[in-house]
């Protein structure tokens, strides 16, 4: 969940009106001139009149102005009316960190962190971050906690990583109080504790922050830390997707989808979750690929759902990769193809989806796509009904009452199809009626005992 964006640095537009309040100290001290020239170069560049920033700015930056020299150094990191010059804006920059200006400190910081203009060094850039922290930074009070947290250029500290994440959220920087909410939410480096993560949230959500938006949903969708809403969960993901959230848009997609806090609308929820999908998010896609194939909410169209599903597949969505696999096996969407509905079912199974798995042990048991194998058919089947796939379990049970791929035993078999028998299978109750008229009253008994233990465990 958490939420850390310690890569890039933010935009001048982001600090620029933080940076101007921080900077009126220095700038008194300067002669009337230069204090002209800083605000006219500091309008200029706000504007996006950067040639004239820079004409205004540099020799009030070669004063020792420290806002002066962090834009001029801004300006020659983004090549704005100069070349692009890493170097040349680390200098600049550094002048206006060595003076004490934090957000120079920050920006020097992310630089060591990143290599650009200056060697990587992590510890160069703890130093710096811890500069500008020490100074009630918000931003730098984050990038000081992602460092603690994960060890980098210091020794890993996790009681400190949350001492400073603390500090940030409390000064009401977003992605701290995000951060801190997840923290709180999974219980890492703090007592677990869903009401202060909701709040977190809620703090960060008030301020337009998308992502905490989408995760105080989930709160109120789960009843973590709060009731259970589902209106405010709908609330909650509606501003977040309306931002463009790929998450949130798909999480509001479900909800009309399924009617949950809101009147069932299936075109309402294909609006949403292609709103997702067009933004590359797997299970958005999948669920758009749904809503063609059953022709919910658009007009069926088989090879408009194959085309969505193999877009999802394609990332590694195992849903996506078992719709895929199934449509090949029966032939809808696209030309009917064994072999390729194996490949489909195998890169399934192989991360766990117990659906894909029963469907792989059916393709070795009927020799479709593959050489038949009943002994890879009950270990694909095994895999799934321990998952707790009720046709599995049914056609595992049924493996062993015939002894094919495993050695005949009946206890097992009355353990797989009594199991399959509290998962809702008709047949599977037929079919232990018949085993029981076979065994024994110990074979019974142990098969009872099996299934308690095995309820225990689990």
């Amino acid at each position: 969940m958490e939420y850390v964006l310690i890569g890039a640095m933010r935009t001048v537009r982001a600090f620029l009106s933080v940076a101007v309040a921080l900077a009126v100290g220095f700038v008194l001290s300067l002669p009337t001139p230069a204090i002209g020239a800083h605000e006219a170069g500091a309008r200029a560049y706000e504007q996006g009149d950067y040639t004239t920033a820079f004409r205004l700015l540099l020799p009030v930056a070669e004063q020792g102005d420290v806002y002066a020299q962090w834009l001029i150094g801004r300006m020659y990191m983004e090549g704005q009316s100069v070349a692009k010059n890493d170097e040349e804006a680390a200098r600049w920059i550094r002048k206006s960190a060595d003076q004490g200006y934090a957000h120079a400190q920050v920006h020097l910081g992310v630089m060591y962190y990143n290599g650009h203009g200056v060697p990587q060094n992590d510890g160069e850039a703890v130093g710096w971050f811890r500069k500008a922290a020490e100074q009630g930074h918000g931003d730098a009070q984050f990038r000081l906690a992602f460092m603690y947290r994960y060890g980098r250029g210091v020794a890993k500290n996790d009681e400190e990583a949350v001492r400073w994440l603390r500090k940030s959220a409390e000064k009401g920087y977003v992605e701290a109080q995000v951060s801190l909410g997840a923290r709180y939410a999974e219980g890492s480096g703090v007592p677990q504790n869903d009401e202060e993560a909701v709040r977190w949230f809620r703090k960060a959500a008030e301020q337009g922050h998308a992502h905490a938006q989408s995760l105080l949903g989930s709160m109120y969708a789960e009843g973590s830390g709060v009731p259970k809403n589902d209106e405010e969960a709908l609330r909650w993901y509606r501003k977040a997707a309306e931002q463009g959230y790929v998450f949130a848009q798909h999480f509001l997609g479900a909800r009309y989808a399924d009617g949950r806090g809101v009147a069932k609308n299936d075109e309402e929820a294909v609006r949403w979750f292609r709103k997702s999908a067009e933004q590359g998010h797997a299970p958005a896609q999948t669920r758009v690929g749904i809503m063609y194939f059953s022709g919910r909410g658009v007009a069926e169209d088989k090879e408009e759902a194959v085309r969505w599903f193999r877009k999802a597949a394609e990332q590694g969505n195992a849903p996506a990769q078992y719709r895929l696999g199934l449509a090949y096996s029966i032939g809808s969407g696209v030309p009917q193809n064994d072999e390729e509905a194996v490949r489909w079912f195998r890169t399934a199974s192989e991360q766990g989806d117990a659906s894909s798995q029963f469907r792989l042990g059916l393709m070795y048991n009927l020799g479709r796509g593959v050489q038949q194998n009943a002994e890879e058919a009950v270990r694909w089947f095994r895999k799934a009904a321990e998952q707790g796939d009720v046709d599995a379990r049914r056609l595992l049970g049924l493996m062993y009452v015939s002894g094919r791929g495993v050695p005949q035993d009946r206890v097992q078999a009355y353990l797989w199809l009594s199991f399959a028998v509290e998962g809702g299978s008709e047949p599977a109750r037929k079919e232990l009626d018949a085993l029981v008229a076979r065994m024994s009253p110990g074979e019974i008994a142990e098969g009872e005992r099996l299934a308690k233990e095995r309820k225990r465990r689990n």
